[in-house]
């Protein structure tokens, strides 16, 4: 598969999403997917990760966040991955990489635009067919945004409420549970792409602006229309399209390989 993108702009809403190794269901357990949550929310007190959203199933992640001038999503990722991962393949004996290659981040537009992006990553598990209602999967979080509880929350609720544009939490809860309820009972079962293969996602303002900032980094990406948005979409994969897994890293600045026990990258 080719491999992913991450472009980052401080201030910007990003939707990352990183898929076990191969797509093997390595967090099939409810323990390691709760200790994918743990390691989250030592991310958001050690570096300040603004969380928006989230979603832990068998094979892969989402995560809504913002990207402060912190660059706290990198540093996040590699704790959280990396632990993760240790602690895995610690408990079972394993060796290996636990994680398919790097982690991909599209920008969203806030308002309307980043309540679409919560619904989607909260219907997950109902497209997938494990639940029939986002509130019947703990690892994700749509109970959190519905009931935050008291101590240890993930969301950053005075920042979600901000970029949504709502008034209050209740607002938010309403609009948020409106959108999710409507989901559930219309296109369910539809995966959209522009959520979690385009470079960026929002009105055509905001990904022209967006494509125009990257500059070369996105040359020859092409703006396009999709589900009622626009989005900066990644060319075709053309070259080493059917090249087996071995041979994907065709050189060395191209290739990055995580380092479990000292959750720095090494390239």
């Amino acid at each position: 598969m080719p491999r992913a993108n991450r472009h980052h702009i401080p201030g910007q809403i990003w939707h990352i999403t990183h898929r076990c190794h191969q797509r093997q269901f390595l967090l099939r357990f409810s323990k390691d997917r709760k200790r994918w949550l743990q390691w989250l929310f030592e991310a958001k007190k050690r570096f300040g990760l603004s969380i928006l959203d989230y979603m832990v199933t068998s094979n892969h992640i989402h995560l809504l966040v913002v990207d402060d001038e912190s660059n706290a999503i990198s540093k996040s990722l590699q704790l959280i991955a990396g632990r993760t991962a240790q602690g895995f393949n610690q408990r079972k004996g394993r060796k290996g990489a636990f994680w398919e290659d790097r982690y991909h981040a599209t920008a969203i537009e806030g308002g309307e635009y980043l309540l679409r992006c919560l619904v989607y990553i909260d219907m997950n598990m109902v497209r997938a067919g494990v639940v029939s209602h986002p509130s019947e999967w703990p690892h994700s979080g749509y109970l959190d945004i519905q009931t935050p509880p008291e101590r240890y929350g993930l969301i950053d609720l005075e920042r979600l409420i901000e970029i949504t544009g709502t008034a209050s939490h209740e607002q938010l809860k309403e609009q948020h549970r409106d959108w999710v309820d409507q989901a559930v009972r219309g296109d369910a079962n539809a995966r959209h792409i522009e959520w979690t293969e385009a470079v960026a996602v929002g009105s055509i303002g905001f990904v022209e602006d967006l494509k125009a900032r990257l500059g070369y980094a996105v040359a020859g990406r092409r703006v396009q229309p999709a589900g009622g948005t626009q989005m900066l979409r990644e060319p075709e994969l053309a070259y080493g399209a059917h090249l087996g897994a071995e041979k994907q890293c065709l050189s060395l600045e191209n290739t990055v390989y995580f380092d479990i026990n000292n959750e720095e990258s090494i390239c």
